[in-house]
Formats: C-alpha cells, structure tokens, sequence
C-alpha cells in the first residue's frame, strides 16, 4: 500500500445537485411511495429547491435516511417475502 495512514471513508464529497438531478430523472416515476407518502409527482413539483435542500443537508451532516416501508409479499403460496418501500 502507497499510503496507509490514507483511510478512505466516504464518496459524499462528489456529490452535488446536477448528480442528484440525473438521480431524479432515472428513477422509477410510477413507484409507489414510502413512509412520508411523497409521489415522484410531487417532489417534481418544487424539484430545484427540493434538491438543493436535500444537498445542503447531506453537505452539512444534517440528513438522517427515512424509514423503509415493509411490505409481505405471497410466495409460492405457502410463505410470504418481505420488500421495503424506500421513500423517494
């Protein structure tokens, strides 16, 4: 190793609102919605300032994930599989 008292730790330096829009555009418009009931339709509505919030607060330590929403699924009739519903 070249450096090793060089610890690499986070990715969150490259990320900045023109990635998060190119996030938005490729994600699914049609899912469903989480926990906090936001449909891609709404979070489009005021995009810009939704997304430059969501930046500032990931850029300061502010952000905290949502809760996913657990679902049960049927599985082969006998069982049932969990998914999670992340929020958008």
């Amino acid at each position: 190793m070249r450096y090793p008292e060089m610890v690499f730790t986070t990715l969150a330096h490259l990320i900045d609102v023109d990635l998060l829009h190119e996030a938005f555009r490729r994600t699914r418009k049609n899912a469903s919605p989480g926990v906090d009931g936001v449909t891609a339709a709404k979070y489009a509505a005021n995009l810009d300032e939704n997304l430059r919030d969501l930046h500032e607060r990931m850029r300061t330590g502010r952000y905290i994930a949502p809760p996913v929403k657990r679902s049960w699924l049927d599985k082969d009739g006998t069982s049932k599989r969990p998914i999670g519903e992340p929020t958008l």
